[in-house]
């Protein structure tokens, strides 16, 4: 069994999003390893599917890599924040939708050689407009989006977000599929 052992770590940089750690591990093979890692507040992400099978995706560009994508509405978990609680609160912030019954969909590990971030998906059938998003500085626009269409826009790459792809495509085998 090839496991590698984390013997401890201690923290090099801190803020309140994560940690970036570095940890004194041995290999397989007793070799010793120093690994930078990161330690990383659970996310949370929701969407919702209408009766016409649309999904309401957020446009929007990311800095980092300088690309433009669909994504869910998402979010770091507050202190002591439910789950599904944050990830409602998201979805209303920066859609100005209400998402109905939540359900959970998966938890993602999007980057688990690097990092130990959680990304805990959620969706609804049923979503009621408020009004304007409060964090409209999140994405350029908010839209449905034909349930149909999600496999084209993952392979064309307009779904960039590996969480965003993974509950995508999951939603459309389970509606469509």
């Amino acid at each position: 069994m090839s496991v590698w052992k984390n013997l401890g770590e201690h923290t090099v940089y801190e803020n309140p999003w994560l940690r970036v750690n570095l940890a004194d591990v041995v290999l397989p093979d007793g070799r010793h390893l120093d690994h930078y890692l990161i330690r990383q507040r659970p996310v949370a992400l929701a969407t919702a599917v209408n009766e016409q099978d649309e999904v309401l995706l957020l446009w929007r560009h990311r800095f980092i890599p300088d690309s433009w994508g669909w994504e869910l509405a998402a979010g770091v978990v507050e202190d002591g924040e439910d789950l599904e609680a944050a990830a409602a609160r998201e979805m209303l912030e920066e859609t100005g939708w209400r998402p109905g019954p939540l359900r959970h969909l998966l938890t993602v590990e999007p980057s688990n050689g690097l990092s130990d971030g959680r990304h805990h998906i959620y969706w609804s059938d049923s979503a009621e407009y408020v009004g304007h998003p409060t964090d409209d500085f999140e994405s350029d626009r908010r839209e449905w989006l034909p349930l149909k269409n999600v496999p084209d826009l993952v392979a064309r790459g307009k779904v960039r977000a590996s969480n965003s792809a993974a509950a995508l495509l999951l939603l459309h085998h389970l509606r469509l599929g």
